[in-house]
């Protein structure tokens, strides 16, 4: 749990990668999830870079899968089930893996072509068939004319004395036959008319089943066409208008011996396709079964390979071409996983010269990184939302997991619905495990991502509901009302008591439309109630009355404890990072104007509900009035809450006043200071360098009492750094003359980098203008948001009033109705009044209501408490990892 209090320390990590194990190192890496590179070749374009080539040829890999799945779908042949993760391929399978996918691309492409030409063919001739037997029917002629008539007659035996004579017979008489689209034989029929000016004569038949369309594999309904023309001109014209229609022309017989050999031999090649076709298909699906098989694992094994050599074009080599340089920040409890993945890789590769790693001083800001388990990461998500955490500051998702669901509980405190929610978010974590559920739709397994704070909201809600005692609107007695009826009748009362106190007898209570109970009667109020809010308010006229103030007073206590909490966290940042002084300067004076005012406030509500009984409720003050009167002084005293009053407001009220200039001019005055190195006080500044330590008789020359070891903190508040892996250790510079005894090439300036690969330190301009602005305007957004931050959790209150209201309209106008219906149909209208009210429940108040009260809540944290002490503008560490990839191929993935 501490992790989640604070971000990891991180270390800034150099990489030594001999070339020949570069690629087994970075895959061992990739399997463990350990670092996050630093790309050391930012000017460089991505096509110019060192592994350009083999991220290609992983991308060749990519498209050939691709395709193969996509095969793989057509021919609904399922994809092994389960995760699979295998390791990536080592640089020998590389080549051999590539010629296999190759191999059989170029044999699948070649079967699905045949196999889609057989098919082409087949439903061309299945066409045909049914042309000839629907045409059949177009032309009847005379069995005994069919010797001497021919409707396209050989040139050899025409001769010139005949040819008038057989092209009045007909000679010249040409058809064109075919099938067409339904939709388009209206249009095709008028474009033939209007072209050929009347000179043909067209029959259809619309054929009674749906053919499919062999080039566009389309199913739809056909119409049989035979187009009688007179002419080699119209002929053309026809062939080129059924082009233009895209119909499908088949030639047509001359003569019905002609008709019947065709018949015959289109049904002989139509069985010979059948099996040659089936015999395709099944060699197909051997081929692209024993594919699937694999190409799972090859997707995920191309993913790691074309990651690992994304990495590697984000390092860069050394002078000799022969060693690869990376950068990558590692948390430093994973230091050691991080030389055994080295090793692994060294290993694997069978090399001589193994790779190695060393920590590297930076002052660059590390990554942020929050290790979190399934329970939290609902949690953590909410506060990434806002802004990844700052490096080593504290985190707010810890608090999140009590105070999120707490306030949202707050605000929907309704025992049966939050009943249901909890067993909702119950039943999704119970089958967490279940694989449909993680693949479900985006809506669902957002509600399953959230399944933890989901429980927890429901448990919240159903302990925040039994404290307003509310239940589906309707309040329950479980223990017994503390409030007495038949104590306020006369009958039980002595004759004195009967004259001081305002009592009930049966007239009274005959003719009385309201009747008030009296704490004040004895026996009438017998103590509070066990849990929560006494039942018999469920009756009262004034039951609003009372929850509003409830509430009110209650949403307020807890929004000032939540806002202090949050400064309280801040002090814990300040400790962390060494800035004591905005403990004094900042925190403090945060806290005395927070507590003087507002945490005064909330004394006196609980001084109010701790001193004043029932009896003496009348004659309390009101806390308003009072809490105004604190600020305005007013000439004529009031009595007050308690004796002293006045003096211990005017004493918090001169505290807040004194807190306001040191939080605007605080923090900027002692930096200032600080700058000018507390001359005005005659206290000389000590300064430090950074000196690389290569032999101990250097660092002794400046006196054992110099060096600065251990990172301990000086009495100006800076921090000082030892780097002893790197030989470098920060050295106290008293005097010019010490410095210069180690020789000018070994004082460390500037920014950049030493050829030890040691980050260098440069100090930021100091600018008290800018510092002075940004706390001046820091501590006017504070006081101002003190105030309206407390009246922001007053939505508290509002919601809470709604959720029940809501709740209590729905109830009186479905389940009231539905129960006071006549017992003759009382039970047949009930079911479908109640199956209505359990529909609107759902949808209305856990839906709606619950995401209103959700978005609410967020505000509250990310508004409210979190701009306390969360600035939030750190960068997530995203580790090298190929759990990050897909290990899940499905069905539509496109690989890429």
């Amino acid at each position: 749990m501490g992790s989640l209090f604070r971000s990891e320390p991180m270390c800034l990590a150099q990489l030594f990668l001999q070339s020949g194990t570069a690629y087994e190192c970075l895959s061992a890496l990739g399997e463990k999830g350990l670092v996050q590179f630093r790309d050391l070749n930012q000017n460089v374009s991505s096509f110019q870079r060192k592994f350009v080539g083999e991220v290609k040829r992983c991308e060749e890999l990519e498209r050939i899968l691709v395709y193969l799945v996509q095969e793989i779908n057509r021919a609904d042949i399922p994809l092994p089930e389960g995760e699979t993760s295998p390791p990536a391929p080592p640089l020998k399978q590389v080549l051999e893996m590539q010629e296999q996918l190759q191999k059989l691309e170029v044999e699948l492409r070649e079967v699905t072509k045949n196999k889609e030409k057989l098919r082409k063919n087949l439903l061309e001739l299945i066409e045909y068939t049914h042309m000839l037997r629907v045409t059949k029917t177009f032309v009847k002629r005379n069995v005994e004319f069919e010797p001497t008539y021919e409707e396209f007659p050989s040139l050899e035996n025409d001769s010139l004395l005949d040819y008038s004579c057989m092209q009045r017979l007909g000679a010249k008489l040409g058809f064109v036959s075919g099938l067409i689209s339904q939709g388009k034989v209206e249009a095709f029929e008028r474009m033939l008319w209007r072209a050929c000016k009347g000179y043909t004569i067209v029959t259809y038949a619309e054929l009674d089943e749906s053919l499919e369309d062999p080039e566009t594999g389309e199913v739809m309904k056909w119409c049989v066409f035979l187009i009688s023309f007179w002419g080699e001109q119209i002929g053309h014209k026809v062939k080129k208008i059924c082009d233009c229609y895209h119909c499908h022309v088949y030639p047509y017989p001359n003569t019905a011996e002609e008709r019947r050999e065709i018949q015959e031999g289109l049904n002989t090649r139509i069985q010979d396709l059948y099996t040659v076709l089936h015999k395709t298909e099944d060699y197909l699906r051997q081929v692209l079964c024993k594919a699937a098989e694999s190409v799972c694992s090859r997707v995920v094994q191309v993913r790691k390979m074309k990651a690992i050599y994304h990495m590697l074009n984000m390092c860069s080599f050394d002078v000799t071409n022969k060693c690869l340089i990376a950068e990558v920040w590692c948390p430093e409890a994973d230091l050691h996983h991080l030389r055994q993945a080295l090793e692994e890789g060294s290993r694997e590769s069978s090399t001589a010269i193994p790779s190695f790693m060393n920590t590297i001083p930076t002052k660059e800001t590390p990554p942020t990184l929050i290790r979190t388990n399934k329970f939290t990461e609902g949690f953590q998500n909410i506060v990434d939302a806002y802004g990844v955490g700052s490096y080593r500051e504290v985190n707010p998702a810890l608090f999140t997991i009590i105070t999120f669901p707490f306030l949202f509980a707050v605000m929907f405190g309704d025992f049966g619905h939050g009943f249901v929610m909890f067993l909702f978010a119950l039943l999704l974590v119970l089958n967490e495990d279940h694989p449909r559920l993680s693949r479900s739709q985006e809506i669902l397994r957002m509600f399953f991502n959230g399944r933890y704070l989901l429980l927890l909201m429901g448990l919240f809600s159903v302990y925040t509901g039994l404290i307003y005692n509310d239940c589906f609107s309707k309040s329950l007695n479980l223990f017994g009302s503390r409030w007495n009826v038949s104590a306020m009748y006369s009958s039980s009362h002595s004759p004195k008591e009967r004259q001081r106190m305002t009592l009930w007898n049966d007239s009274v209570v005959r003719h009385s439309q309201v009747l008030q109970l009296d704490p004040s009667v004895p026996g009438v109020f017998r103590g509070p109630y066990p849990l929560g809010i006494d039942p018999i308010w469920n009756l009262a006229t004034n039951r609003l009355t009372f929850l509003n103030s409830f509430k009110m007073k209650l949403s307020v206590i807890l929004g000032i404890i939540h806002m202090t909490f949050g400064v309280i966290l801040g002090i814990f940042n300040h400790l962390h990072f060494r800035k004591k002084f905005n403990i004094y300067l900042v925190s403090i004076p945060e806290l005395l104007f927070m507590l003087c005012i507002f945490g005064y406030l909330i004394f006196m509500i609980v001084y109010k509900w701790l001193v004043f009984s029932a009896e003496t409720s009348r004659v309390a003050p009101s806390i308003l009035i009072e809490f105004i009167n604190m600020f305005l002084f007013p000439a004529s005293g009031t009595k007050g809450l308690y004796p002293g009053q006045e003096h211990i407001q005017r004493v918090l009220l001169a505290i807040t006043v004194l807190s306001v200039p040191v939080l605007f001019l605080g923090k900027p005055l002692f930096l200032l200071w600080l700058h000018n190195g507390r001359s005005c006080f005659g206290v000389s500044r000590i300064s430090y360098t950074l000196v690389r330590k290569d032999s101990e008789e250097e660092v002794s020359l400046l006196g054992s009492q110099d060096i600065e070891g251990g990172g301990d903190l000086t009495e100006d508040g800076c921090r000082e750094v030892t780097c002893e892996e790197s030989g470098y250790t920060l050295v106290r510079k008293d005097s010019e003359e010490e410095v210069s005894l180690l020789g000018s090439q070994d004082i460390e300036g500037g920014g950049d980098l030493t050829e030890d690969g040691c980050r260098e330190v440069t100090c930021e301009e100091f600018n008290f203008g800018e510092i002075l602005m940004t706390q001046v305007i820091h501590s006017i957004e504070y006081c101002l948001g003190c105030v309206s931050n407390t009246a922001s959790y007053l939505r508290l209150w509002a919601l809470s009033l709604a959720h029940a209201q809501l709740s209590d309209v729905l109830w009186a106008m479905l389940m009231r109705v539905g129960l006071r219906v006549d017992t003759t149909y009382g039970v047949l209208l009930l079911l479908p009044v109640i199956a209505l009210f359990a529909v609107l429940t759902v949808f209305i108040l856990l839906i709606m209501e619950g995401l209103s009260a959700f978005l609410h809540a967020i505000r509250l944290h990310w508004v409210e408490f979190q701009n306390k002490f969360y600035v939030g503008a750190g960068t997530k560490f995203v580790p090298f990892s190929f759990s990050l990839l897909s290990s899940k191929f499905s069905n539509d993935d496109s690989v890429g």
